[in-house]
């Protein structure tokens, strides 16, 4: 079946455009559920030997910041909330 109308291949293109790029701001570890804080938590969290602590502060940004930067360490500036917030000594709240 060919598209002959103009329009259709607009939409599809379109279509096709939303589809591939809907998922970008879970890549980038923004917005995300708060029933989906835990599992991303237990993941930043496993590399880690302080485990219970690490769990209770991921959980707490991420409960704020709805972000939980990607892999076990680092990429904080994916998750600019998660990121900017410092304890009173201005060290990092979030692991």
């Amino acid at each position: 079946m060919a598209i002959h109308n103009p329009n259709s291949l607009l939409v599809a293109l379109s279509l096709l455009l939303l589809i591939t790029f809907s998922n970008v701001s879970e890549i980038y570890g923004a917005k995300l559920r708060p029933s989906e804080c835990k599992p991303r938590c237990n993941y930043r969290c496993s590399a880690t030997s302080h485990k219970k602590p690490c769990k209770f502060f991921c959980l707490k940004c991420c409960a704020t910041c709805l972000c939980v930067p990607p892999g076990t360490y680092g990429n904080k500036a994916t998750c600019p909330c998660y990121n900017n917030w410092k304890t009173k000594e201005g060290r990092p709240k979030c692991p």
